[in-house]
């Protein structure tokens, strides 16, 4: 295989659009502490922001590899609607695939041993926490994922963790404004994940993996994600009782509700196959909406409000 065909397989595997949900929660974590002090040495370290959304997206990537990998030898990844996977398409050998998730894994945590040193001790149970959670996702003897529990892991890591750690490891102390903020973070982030688990409901039931969506079936299932897309919205504008502009904070709950809205309907009115494709993406790009406009309002509160 030529190494340019390679390269472009391996940033396939690694599932490129999906890294947007790794740097929301670091973006919004560490904008929620921003004090409007510009004063040099008394503002945000740019270090450990970048150590934290180098942690945050090579944990995103060690899991996609990770899920590539133990689906893939379980026969779960066969014949399935959307991106192609690395073993399920048979176009990588499975173990340099768990080989790539393991590098992955380590490439966080060795970023996160530098942020335990700078921020204290403690963030290594946290980090070592992270890294079971995603292999045994959908890795070992019971993955937890095919027991319907994958988006609980998705809340609490991409969005109570990321949120209230990134926010953390520059301030060194617990707010209750990034803890808020987390909230809507972690319930896009999960949308993510019912969606892809929407599209792939009839073929987890056939081999047998009982993800959220295979136990609730698609009708709840899809009321669960407008759930998901309504509430993330309305909990930005609790922003306003935190100290950053009520109006700002509204306004931007207002958009994501609108944006959100629309996708919500979509699903709601029986979207499914390669629709759920383009379902998953505006999910996306709604959940990256969601972090740069309630990034803008933290920062435009902090230093010009």
């Amino acid at each position: 295989m030529e190494l340019k065909q390679s390269i472009s397989l391996w940033i396939e595997g690694a599932r490129p659009k999906t890294i947007p949900a790794a740097i929301v929660p670091v973006i919004v974590g560490t904008s929620a502490v921003a004090d409007g002090d510009l004063t040099p040495g008394c503002g945000l370290s740019w270090i450990r922001f970048l150590l934290a959304l180098f942690v945050s997206v090579a944990l995103q990537v060690g899991v996609n590899y990770a899920n590539d990998y133990s689906d893939g030898i379980r026969g779960a990844d066969y014949d399935r609607i959307g991106p192609r996977r690395l073993v399920g398409s048979g176009l990588v050998n499975p173990g340099k695939v768990k080989n790539a998730a393991v590098l992955s894994f380590a490439c966080a945590a060795i970023a996160g041993l530098s942020l335990v040193v700078l921020a204290g001790w403690w963030l290594i149970f946290v980090g070592l926490s992270g890294i079971l959670a995603a292999w045994f996702y959908t890795g070992g003897s019971r993955p937890y994922g095919y027991l319907g529990f994958g988006e609980i892991f998705v809340f609490i890591f991409f969005g109570l963790v990321a949120t209230i750690g990134s926010a953390y490891v520059q301030i060194e102390a617990f707010e209750p404004l990034p803890i808020l903020l987390s909230v809507p973070v972690g319930f896009l982030a999960t949308a993510l994940l019912v969606t892809n688990n929407l599209r792939d409901l009839s073929k987890d039931k056939a081999v047998d993996k009982k993800t959220l969506a295979v136990r609730l079936g698609g009708h709840r299932t899809r009321i669960f994600y407008a759930f998901l897309v309504y509430l993330s919205a309305i909990s930005i504008a609790a922003m306003g009782f935190y100290g950053v502009n009520s109006i700002l904070a509204l306004g931007a709950a207002v958009v994501v509700f609108s944006v959100g809205h629309s996708i919500a309907l979509r699903v709601l009115h029986g979207a499914q196959g390669e629709e759920m494709i383009g379902i998953l993406e505006s999910t996306g790009k709604l959940h990256l909406l969601l972090g740069v406009l309630v990034s803008a309002c933290l920062w435009i509160s902090a230093y010009w409000l």
